[in-house]
């Protein structure tokens, strides 16, 4: 029997909807956290009618797009890089993003020859309008002439200058992350020296006892790290309000306290002056356990569809102690603004929690 158009009473035209199959085929207006079992260091950005994401595989380059954020788990996925068996960037390839600069995209990663000392960072690039399409060529290492430690690379460009902003050490030695800027002479190239912006200096930055103990017992240490690290590191840039914010992630990931701090520069200044920068003295987003949140941190930024919202994505655990692996999955929520200009990013929305879907988009 067919469906045809008759005048119901509201139930009955329930009732007739669903049998003709159309409510069930109403495409979803929300979603859940998190977005995927795993997936730590999340990027997303929103170009052309889609969401392309990336996070840490460890050894190559996946990009996800989706025309729907809750949609993720089943989105279009190409891996469009893979490690080389050996070399300076052959290991521990960790946390790309993916930027549309000048008419191409750029992939800026960090990877290593096989031990943490000679992690640095390294830029592909892709003239294909599609980034799951065309060639993925690789630039070269993004360095100052210290070419220090580096990983944790955000570029974001400022009165026509390109700046790149990453996490470092001072010397060759791990001792703590900071965070450097330097600008760019082009999307791959470095150009000057780098300039320190932040180190840990506040109680909630320095939380970073690595534990080391029986290797047997605590497998995922490394026993040639320090007992302690001060960590900053996974910067992320909002340009809003006359103000550039970077965000970041401080403490160490291998602990719940890793939590969200936030530097605050004048649009006007110069931003490679290290006193125009200034730190806030809390973090701005932190572990919730009753949203089984713990250790939030390493986000991205996107605008929704229509432009009309903010967006964080970050990653976090789902119970305490587990540390900086794999578990570590992707979650998302609307920010707002306060009276003052700065990002109010709230608390962690507890996980399974719908969610409205970014405005501007119906799940595909």
């Amino acid at each position: 029997m067919g469906c045809t158009q008759v005048r119901l009473r509201p139930l009955a035209l329930i009732a007739a909807s669903l049998t003709c199959g159309v409510l069930a085929a109403q495409p979803a207006k929300t979603f859940v956290n998190p977005l995927l079992t795993g997936g730590p260091d999340p990027f997303v950005t929103w170009r052309g009618g889609f969401y392309y994401y990336m996070s840490t595989t460890g050894n190559g380059l996946v990009i996800r797009r989706t025309k729907s954020l809750g949609g993720l788990a089943e989105a279009e996925r190409r891996e469009v890089w893979h490690a080389p068996a050996s070399g300076p960037y052959s290991h521990d390839v960790w946390a790309p993003e993916l930027h549309f600069l000048a008419g191409k995209w750029y992939i800026y990663f960090a990877a290593d020859a096989g031990t943490n000392e000679s992690h640095r960072i390294w830029v592909l690039e892709n003239a294909s309008p599609d980034p799951l399409q065309g060639d993925w060529v690789l630039k070269g290492k993004a360095a100052d002439p210290s070419d220090r430690w580096a990983i944790d690379a955000t570029v974001f460009e400022q009165g026509g200058k390109l700046f790149l902003v990453w996490s470092g050490w001072e010397g060759a030695v791990n001792t703590a992350q900071n965070l450097y800027l330097a600008e760019m002479s082009n999307p791959w190239t470095v150009k000057g020296d780098r300039v320190r912006i932040s180190t840990p200096e506040f109680p909630w930055e320095r939380v970073g006892d690595l534990k080391l103990r029986d290797p047997e017992a605590n497998p995922g240490l490394d026993p040639m790290q320090p007992p302690h690290v001060d960590v900053n590191e996974g910067p992320a840039v909002l340009q809003r309000n006359g103000r550039i914010f970077v965000i970041y992630s401080a403490g160490g990931c291998w602990t719940d306290s890793y939590s969200l701090g936030m530097l605050t520069a004048e649009d006007t200044s110069d931003l490679r002056n290290p006193a125009s920068w200034r730190k806030s003295p809390i973090p701005v987003f932190w572990q919730s356990p009753k949203a089984e949140a713990f250790g939030p941190g390493h986000n991205s930024f996107f605008r929704s569809p229509d432009g009309a919202e903010d967006w964080i994505v970050y990653h976090a655990n789902a119970a305490s102690g587990q540390g900086c692996g794999g578990r570590r999955a992707p979650r998302a929520q609307r920010f707002t603004w306060k009276s003052d200009g700065t990002p109010d990013f709230g608390r962690p929305v507890p996980a399974g929690v719908p969610i409205p879907l970014p405005a501007g988009e119906l799940r595909q």
